[in-house]
């Protein structure tokens, strides 16, 4: 499987003989994680193993809410994790804290969901959002688009506003991109979001 030259894996382990079995519970754990964190910030789940232990990092914008008062939110989605794993490993839940979300294209993407999904008008979710992920100097250059029955509207259409530079055919680009999907009353709308942060070398 290939990855940009400039991204790391997710997941960061190597087992030949239990690598399906290890595949299909690193999948349940991310499915489990993204339904039990939704819209909670999370920007990404690394995952690492070793033979005696299971290591889940989750970097979030909002570590408070995650981690709960006295860390009972970690404790419970421990005990929701062993469920999942069904072997005996021990778990360790890690919570980062990610401090810049407006250079998160995934968590952009979730946000501009929870607005369209509140019935907030798509051009101004597009104009804020593009706003704000410009307003982090590390930004070059950023697009957002919207696809399907915007504001409840009889005909899909796809709207998107662009600013600054977004090289997609350049392998050392640092792009981060994301995408997500509203349910609403009147159907689901796409949401696609780049993001360029310069070129790494």
């Amino acid at each position: 499987m290939r990855i940009s030259v400039n991204k790391d894996w997710l997941s960061r382990w190597f087992n030949v003989k239990k690598y399906p079995e290890f595949l299909k519970e690193d999948v349940a754990i991310r499915e489990f994680l993204s339904k039990k964190l939704k819209n909670m910030s999370v920007d990404r789940v690394g995952i690492e193993r070793s033979p005696d232990v299971l290591a889940i990092t989750v970097h979030t914008a909002r570590p408070g809410l995650i981690i709960g008062r006295g860390g009972t939110g970690i404790e419970d989605l421990k005990r929701e994790l062993v469920k999942i794993v069904k072997r005996k490993t021990a778990i360790r839940l890690d919570i980062q804290e990610f401090k810049n979300p407006e250079t998160s294209a995934k968590i952009v993407a979730e946000q501009m969901a929870e607005q369209i999904e509140k019935r907030i008008p798509y051009r101004r979710v597009l104009k804020q959002s593009l706003a704000r992920i410009l307003s982090n100097r590390d930004v070059k250059g950023a697009k957002v688009a919207l696809g399907g029955r915007l504001d409840g509207n009889d005909i899909a259409r796809t709207e998107h506003l662009e600013q600054g530079s977004l090289p997609l055919q350049t392998l050392r680009a640092d792009i981060d991109f994301a995408k997500f999907t509203a349910h609403t009353t009147y159907g689901t709308v796409g949401i696609k979001v780049w993001i360029y942060k310069g070129l790494k070398f």
